[in-house]
């Protein structure tokens, strides 16, 4: 269980980085809490090499928390947008640094806005 999800832990970073290839080059260390039933596995993410480990992430700069069975589903099926509704509605929680926290934010929601403009040329 533990390699599955370091493969979906790796997986969904990706995909969230193919989506927002402006975070690709920043380097960060994050820890990944999953909680399952009585469990709790602990991860280490470094990026942007994108290498992922089992165990706590003590040099961690910033932390996600969240359920395993909501990752599971989050990390085969979810774009931006769904991880940006589930960190705003408390299903997903990070914490850390507020500067690392914004700076991710304004990229994502600079993102997006490209995105929509994008979607709009074309239907013209």
């Amino acid at each position: 269980m533990a390699e599955d999800a370091k493969s979906l832990i790796e997986l969904a970073t990706k995909r969230f980085i193919d989506e927002v290839p402006a975070l690709a080059p920043i380097k960060l260390v994050v820890g990944v809490e999953l909680r399952g039933r009585g469990d709790v596995q602990h991860f280490r993410l470094e990026m942007p090499s994108v290498s992922v480990t089992k165990g706590p992430a003590h040099d961690a700069r910033m932390r996600v928390d969240m359920r395993r069975e909501f990752f599971n589903v989050m990390a085969r099926e979810a774009k931006v947008p769904d991880w940006v509704e589930a960190f705003t509605y408390g299903q997903a929680k990070a914490s850390g640094p507020e500067q690392f926290l914004r700076l991710i934010t304004n990229v994502v929601e600079r993102q997006q806005e490209r995105q929509r403009t994008r979607k709009a040329r074309r239907g013209a």
